[in-house]
């Protein structure tokens, strides 16, 4: 895609709170301030949630329901508690904002090479990644049917690298086996 506009008909947006199997703590939206076109380059750009609910909401006694009544703007996955959080009691709304958006319902690659040429973000809480996942789980649950993790990065600058480092540190992962914890 050489991303003279955002073509909807091509790429869809994930809507969701879950996080996934690597817990992301971003709120993934479908939000023009979180992903656009701009002379031909695609921005998925994040924000702090605090700019839309306030600090103290994002910290205490606030629920979000991203159930949504519009199609572009409804959970898109409810796995993890994806879509409805509450702060308080020592947890706290997903302090991020980003996008994820995401081929699967319009997009086959069964052959050929993916190039990305990309700016990585920097900051707590973010996690860069372009993965390859199968359209249909032919094989059975994640991850029988594989998965190709192309990059994935973490946005802290700070953070340990017997942890598994910040910024300067990514990793590419094949993911395939009978089941979760039979993942290679």
């Amino acid at each position: 895609d050489q991303f003279h506009t955002l073509d909807t008909a091509v790429w869809s947006h994930s809507v969701t709170l879950g996080g996934g199997g690597n817990f992301e703590f971003e709120w993934y939206t479908n939000n023009r301030s979180n992903s656009f076109v701009h002379e031909g380059v695609l921005y998925l750009q994040p924000t702090l949630t605090s700019e839309n609910i306030g600090e103290a909401n994002v910290e205490d006694g606030f629920t979000l329901d991203i159930w949504g009544n519009e199609p572009s703007y409804q959970c898109t996955g409810n796995a993890f508690s994806g879509c409805s959080r509450s702060s308080g009691g020592g947890n706290i709304i997903n302090p991020i904002q980003s996008a994820q958006i995401r081929t699967a319902d319009s997009v086959n690659i069964k052959f050929g090479r993916v190039e990305v040429r990309a700016k990585l973000p920097k900051g707590d809480w973010i996690w860069p990644a372009i993965w390859l996942l199968p359209r249909h789980g032919a094989y059975g649950p994640w991850p029988a049917s594989g998965e190709i993790d192309i990059m994935e990065s973490r946005g802290n600058l700070n953070y340990p690298a017997e942890y598994g480092g910040g910024v300067n540190t990514m990793g590419s992962t094949l993911h395939w086996g009978p089941s979760y914890t039979y993942n290679r």
